[in-house]
């Protein structure tokens, strides 16, 4: 395993590593990039991301924090000590934190507007078999469901 880490292709660019390491104060835009592709991501979510990531990605999905806990089947009080102390987030409440910025990315990018995702977050969705979105986003096979649904709405497929 240590020779795939090693090949270039493999390597995190240069912007990913100084949004992991956590001293970098683009780390937000760092992590868009990571986001982007899988493998990264995967990468990212085993190192654990900082705690403060969490609620500039609730901030994003315009989640309160409650909210945001619930979704990671944590408490406010242990995001809000786990920020206070600089903690890292395990790397399943990272990997869903990762997937729900990749997926207000494609929200946006799909609607138009932070503002119109959040909108359609709260409604039933057709092509979820009339879940609300939001409800969904518990998991992550959930959120990867909604993230299928927001490619069918962006190629046209009925939502």
């Amino acid at each position: 395993m240590a020779a795939a880490t090693t090949h270039p292709k493999n390597m995190p660019s240069k912007g990913a590593r100084k949004a992991l390491s956590g001293k970098d104060s683009t780390e937000l835009l760092n992590f868009e990039a990571v986001v982007r592709d899988s493998y990264s991501l995967v990468m990212a979510a085993r190192e654990g991301i900082f705690a403060r990531m969490a609620f500039e990605v609730a901030d994003l999905l315009q989640l309160h924090l409650n909210q945001m806990a619930d979704i990671l089947h944590t408490t406010t009080k242990t995001l809000q000590n786990y920020r206070q102390s600089k903690k890292r987030l395990s790397p399943a409440h990272s990997e869903q934190t990762l997937k729900l910025l990749a997926l207000q990315m494609k929200g946006k990018e799909v609607f138009g507007t932070a503002d119109a995702f959040r909108r359609w977050l709260e409604k039933p969705a057709y092509g979820l078999d009339g879940q609300l979105p939001l409800v969904l986003l518990e998991t992550s096979g959930g959120i990867d469901l909604v993230m299928e649904e927001l490619e069918r709405i962006a190629y046209g497929d009925l939502a």
